[in-house]
């Protein structure tokens, strides 16, 4: 129950920084966010694993599956995440997925500079599926 709350949190300070943002692809939304990991709870970036910090940032992806009546069923899939900034130096995020009684998370950290934006492009496919959804969108980090 602690991880859950933490991934509340975890929630919530993301939502302080930028509303978390949210691609329809039918039976499927794919919910995404990225944000400085200093804005981070200690405790939770500890109970995740997280490293805090004002060069790093976190990215985390959540698939709903759309149901009848409800907000969503959180489903597994295979999900890759890469980023490119301005100057066109890509890099691949590491996503691990976090499956806390039922709620599904793929977060992934990686370094940024003050005001440097990326452009990411996100593919999942979901469980049972053969086509990925992509998800492309640009963030912009400030770390000072």
């Amino acid at each position: 129950m602690d991880k859950m709350i933490g991934l509340v949190v975890l929630a919530l300070a993301a939502g302080a920084v930028q509303a978390q943002q949210a691609q329809d692809f039918g039976d499927y939304v794919v919910h995404y966010n990225a944000i400085n990991a200093s804005l981070i709870p200690p405790d939770v970036a500890r109970s995740y694993g997280i490293q805090r910090s004002t060069s790093r940032a976190l990215l985390n992806i959540t698939v709903l599956r759309k149901v009848l009546d409800n907000p969503g069923t959180p489903v597994k899939g295979q999900v890759t995440a890469s980023a490119q900034n301005l100057t066109g130096q890509r890099r691949e995020i590491a996503l691990r997925e976090v499956d806390d009684n039922g709620a599904i998370y793929y977060l992934g950290d990686f370094r940024v500079h003050n005001e440097e934006s990326f452009d990411f492009t996100v593919h999942v496919t979901p469980d049972g599926e053969s086509e990925p959804l992509v998800v492309r969108f640009r963030q912009t980090f400030y770390t000072e």
